[in-house]
């Protein structure tokens, strides 16, 4: 199977969800060009999800993805926020601010029951998360109405754990990757590496689809990701990525002995046998 068949796409060209700064419009705008449009969820109140999810559903026939997080929210540390305003209290004071009337960034919030029991009144085709999987009964709902489900891997460790929990295909994000680092079974920032060195490992270690994410900024990038895949693909002896031609008549193309494709095309020519 195809990565377009798998996500019912016309290319294999899936946009990555970005929250705060792209809603329903530009997901839209991706399906219907033929990638997979992606509705970033993380930052979304049930209010506005639903009304994305609407929008998309109005729009457009065609395959989109949603993108949750699935992180652990960080306690809350006074001291460690007192610190960090103390270090910017010079460009508080520099722009005019109180430090004190400066509101919270909006947060983040992990997938969770009722994210997925408004997700299945839209039945997204294909869901999308970073930082790891849901726990195995929200992901079971998820699957229950025949989504696809991508996962986030920044190392070949956690291409390897998403593989075996039920992910469908997997995101390799290379270092390159702007907005989150994916990391979600270690904190070493040592273990992260380009997407060119990742791609290629994480290929060959699962045996789903692999998405390339980080540094792919245009028709170059997608060329050397493809060139990275060839390679792994090849040592694997695997032919999936090579671009072996084979001319306008296949039809009579089979898998023979070369002895026996030889005696047969020599009895076309007249040939004794």
């Amino acid at each position: 199977m195809t990565f377009q068949q798998l996500f019912g796409i016309e290319l294999p060209i899936i946009q990555a969800p970005m929250a705060g700064s792209q809603g329903s419009a530009l997901a839209i705008a991706v399906s219907e060009a033929g990638g997979l449009g992606s509705l970033p969820c993380a930052m979304l109140s049930p209010e506005a999800m639903r009304a994305e999810l609407a929008a998309i559903r109005a729009a457009t026939t065609r395959p989109y993805n949603v993108n949750f997080f699935c992180h652990v929210p960080p306690q809350p540390d006074a001291a460690r926020d007192a610190a960090w305003r103390e270090v910017l209290a010079p460009y508080y004071a520099e722009f005019g601010l109180d430090p004190q009337a400066v509101s919270a960034a909006p947060a983040r919030r992990p997938f969770d029951a009722a994210a997925a029991e408004l997700l299945a009144e839209f039945r997204p085709p294909v869901v999308s998360f970073h930082f790891g999987l849901p726990a195995p009964g929200l992901l079971a709902r998820v699957k229950a109405w025949g989504a696809k489900v991508l996962a986030s891997a920044t190392t070949v460790d956690e291409a390897r754990w998403l593989a075996a929990r039920g992910a469908d295909a997997i995101i390799a994000q290379g270092a390159e990757a702007g907005g989150h680092r994916g990391m979600f079974l270690d904190d070493d920032i040592a273990t992260q590496v380009g997407s060119f060195a990742l791609l290629p490992q994480v290929v060959t270690a699962v045996d789903l689809p692999v998405i390339a994410a980080g540094g792919i900024a245009d028709a170059a990038g997608v060329a050397a990701a493809i060139a990275a895949l060839r390679a792994a693909a090849e040592k694997g002896s695997s032919g999936d990525f090579s671009p072996l031609w084979a001319g306008q008549n296949t039809s009579g193309c089979r898998a023979l002995p070369a002895a026996e494709i030889t005696r047969e095309l020599a009895r076309g020519a007249g040939a004794a046998a």
